[in-house]
C-alpha cells in the first residue's frame, strides 16, 4: 500500500479495538468455564434464570477476579431477580470486605438455603472447589494463608506469666 513501508502495521481503528475488547472478555469467561460450577452459573445466568442470592454471591466472589465491574454487573443482571442497583450493591459489599472465593463446604451450606443448585454435582467431593480448576491472583492465596495463621494463633493457649 502506498505510504506504508515493509513490516509497518497500520494504525488500528475503533472496530479493531472493539474486537480486541470482545476477545479479551471472551477469554475471561472461557477461563471461568474451566470450573464446572462456574460454567453452570454462567449458563444459568445467560438463560435468564434466578440463581438465588447465594448463587449471585458465589458468582460475584469468584468472577470478580476475572471480570471488571461492568462485565460482572452485565452477567448478574441477566438473573431474572437482579437489577443493576442490586448487582452493584452486592459487588460493593464483596469488595468492601475483600471476601475470598468460598470453600466448597460453604457453597454446599449456602446451596441448602435456596432452591437453585449452585453446585450441580454436590455428591462429587471434587465438585465446586473453585481453587482446583481456577487460578486466582496471588493476593487471594496470601489472604487465605494469613487467615489460617490468625485462626491457628487464636486456638493456641496463651502462655501464662506466673
Amino acid at each position: 500500500m502506498k505510504g506504508e513501508t515493509a513490516g509497518e502495521i497500520p494504525a488500528s481503528n475503533g472496530q479493531e479495538d472493539a474486537m480486541a475488547q470482545a476477545e479479551a472478555k471472551k477469554t475471561k469467561v472461557d477461563e471461568l468455564r474451566h470450573d464446572p460450577m462456574m460454567a453452570h452459573l454462567l449458563d444459568s445466568l445467560e438463560q435468564g434464570k434466578d440463581v438465588g442470592h447465594y448463587g449471585r454471591l458465589v458468582f460475584t466472589l469468584v468472577a470478580r477476579h476475572f471480570m471488571d465491574e461492568d462485565e460482572l454487573v452485565e452477567y448478574l443482571c441477566k438473573d431474572s431477580d437482579c437489577d443493576e442497583t442490586k448487582a452493584r450493591a452486592l459487588i460493593r459489599q464483596v469488595e468492601a470486605r475483600d471476601y475470598n472465593p468460598p470453600r466448597r463446604e460453604r457453597i454446599i451450606e449456602w446451596m441448602q438455603e435456596q432452591g437453585f443448585p449452585i453446585c450441580p454435582d454436590s455428591d462429587d467431593p471434587d465438585a465446586c472447589n473453585v481453587y482446583k480448576d481456577l487460578k486466582f491472583p496471588h493476593e487471594v492465596y496470601e489472604n487465605i494463608g494469613q487467615y489460617r495463621e490468625a485462626k491457628a494463633e487464636a486456638r493456641e493457649p496463651s502462655a501464662s506469666t506466673d
